[in-house]
């Protein structure tokens, strides 16, 4: 783990008190190693609820020096591409995190898991069945009503060559699934003699054309988990009725280890939807620039906004793990980030939406520089030097020609203002072009007042202003980022997610002025622009000459801790 992320060891969790009894004297995993996996479906990139799983399997290993795997739980061919597991990869080393040598694709075990399948057939735990995806619904029964399938009692030699020819490609897709024979009255429906084999014609982005059967998730997964050593099987809450499953292939299959099973509630975060295929909707249809769009919940997405590996764990961290379901606040993953980068990102003063300021008795043709602090949080990043001029840009926001009560900025007759780090102001007019649009602001400064204070210490009344000096500036595009949601439960009930889209969830400003020492920008690298949030510079569009900046959260902190 980079040291620059500075994150403590994982705090003690329920999680980590059934580890503390099986690791202890009499344990069951007493004397071994705590090894933990991380087993991703790369079916579409990660996002922020990945990330406490992330930290939850990885930061479990790592407070008990054990390993953690990365597996790529590939048994799925339907959506499942290359493109997303070098994503995977990329996201979870951004986040901190190191799998050594400990990579795997569940689909190296196919084989494995063939010949197990074989095997439950051969001991009368599974047979083929032929019930069409409609009779399978309606002889699944109820509370009150078991289960059943014609098929249940198929001789085991008769299903032993229907699977061999289900291998072979036989047979359609959908005509038969392999069904382990477990307990069609069981009150737990994932036991009612679940199907661990479909036939799946499709291209598999690994096995080619080799494989047209493939293993449900279930039986794969508790597999996968016993080849590899797995102590600890770590998942989300939704599999705790798939447990007693879990351990059913695990007692019946000859495997080389007992891994056990401990589930957790899933992160939920308000104005957001964290579903894969939701996702995936958002970007097929349109609805965002691509998994990597900054409004997106994916972790690409939060990283080209400007939100750090730090600000997430640190997130992941304080949310806590626990097996009650909640709702976090979107505002509490803001509050994270502003906190990282209130302590990091250089101060820089850009202006979004400018308008020329002229003061008037500056003398023509002269300039000179303000050494201002690069972080007051961190002495050790220095300093640098900022030109002034006699023309300015400030933000348009800043001036009103009839001021309204208790505004303190820029008004004709108004009260002195400071120019931030230079000097003070006062306006005395404006120029207006023929539609009636202020144009310029035309002020006076007092040449006494070098650094913002009056050589008379006389009272300041108005705002400081942050500006930018016209000669130096730079243009630059600005992006401005909201929920992309403007419903806080997009996902509740029968709503459509779609309809809660929030139309303004983007604001592009094509003509925003950053101070000079940002023109050698580049990604990743975060500014807070004074007065106006964090930004980012953008790691896709932003190129020299074209300089294009991401606001990833306002300096507004409305999110209260509790």
């Amino acid at each position: 783990m980079p040291d620059e992320l500075n994150t403590p060891v994982m705090a003690q969790n329920f999680i980590h008190d059934f580890i503390d009894e099986d690791i202890a004297q009499g344990g069951q995993f007493q004397g071994l190693t705590v090894h933990t996996r991380f087993p991703p479906e790369p079916n579409g990139y990660l996002h922020i609820g990945h990330a406490k799983a992330i930290f939850i399997d990885f930061g479990t290993a790592e407070k008990y020096g054990g390993l953690c795997n990365l597996r790529m739980d590939d048994t799925n061919p339907t959506k499942e591409d290359e493109e997303f597991v070098d994503a995977i990869q990329e996201d979870i080393h951004w986040l901190g995190y190191d799998w050594g040598n400990r990579f795997f694709f569940a689909s190296d075990y196919f084989e494995k898991m063939y010949e197990l399948a074989v095997d439950l057939i051969k001991k009368g735990l599974a047979y083929v069945c032929e019930l069409t995806p409609e009779q399978f619904k309606e002889y699944r029964g109820d509370v009150n009503t078991p289960a059943r399938s014609p098929y249940r009692d198929r001789p085991i030699q008769e299903s032993l060559d229907l699977f061999a020819r289900m291998r072979a490609g036989e047979f359609p897709n959908g005509a038969m699934t392999l069904r382990a024979k477990i307990d069609l009255e069981s009150g737990n429906f994932n036991m009612r003699d679940p199907v661990i084999y479909r036939i799946n014609h499709m291209h598999h982005h690994r096995q080619g054309d080799k494989w047209c059967i493939y293993p449900m998730y279930d039986f794969a997964h508790p597999i996968e988990d016993a080849l590899e050593g797995i102590t600890h099987s770590l998942c989300s809450l939704e599999f705790e009725d798939h447990r007693p499953l879990y351990d059913w292939v695990v007692a019946h299959c000859d495997l080389p280890a007992k891994p056990r099973q401990i589930e957790f509630a899933r992160l939920g975060i308000n104005y957001t939807v964290m579903s894969k295929r939701k996702l995936r909707a958002l970007v097929e249809d349109g609805k965002v620039s691509g998994w990597d769009d900054p409004r997106m919940p994916t972790l690409c997405g939060l990283r080209r906004r400007g939100y750090t590996p730090k600000s997430i764990r640190n997130f992941s961290e304080r949310n806590g793990v626990s097996k009650a379901a909640s709702t976090v606040e979107y505002a509490f993953l803001e509050h994270c980030l502003r906190e990282d980068l209130n302590e990091s990102a250089q101060r820089v003063m850009a202006v979004l939406r400018p308008v020329k300021l002229t003061i008037t008795n500056y003398p023509d043709g002269q300039s000179e520089t303000f050494t201002v602090e690069n972080n007051p949080n961190r002495p050790e990043d220095g300093s640098r030097e900022i030109s002034f001029s006699k023309h300015l840009y400030v933000e348009a926001e800043d001036f009103l020609e009839t001021p309204v009560p208790k505004y303190k900025r820029l008004y004709p007759n108004g009260p002195e203002c400071r120019l931030k780090g230079a000097y003070l102001i006062r306006c005395t007019g404006c120029v207006k072009d023929e539609t009636g649009k202020v144009t310029e602001i035309l002020c006076e400064y007092d040449p006494d007042s070098r650094g913002g204070d009056p050589a008379d210490g006389r009272k300041v009344k108005g705002a400081t202003i942050h500006w930018v000096d016209a000669s130096t500036a730079v243009d630059a595009e600005v992006r401005l980022y909201d929920n992309l949601f403007s419903d806080p439960d997009p996902d509740a009930g029968d709503k459509n997610f779609l309809d809660c889209l929030n139309p303004n969830s983007l604001e592009i400003l094509t003509d925003a002025k950053v101070e000079a020492s940002l023109a050698s920008a580049t990604a990743p690298a975060s500014f807070q622009f004074l007065r106006q949030g964090y930004f980012c510079v953008d790691s896709k569009d932003s190129a020299t000459g074209h300089l294009v900046f991401n606001r990833s959260v306002s300096l507004k902190d409305s999110f209260k801790v509790k």
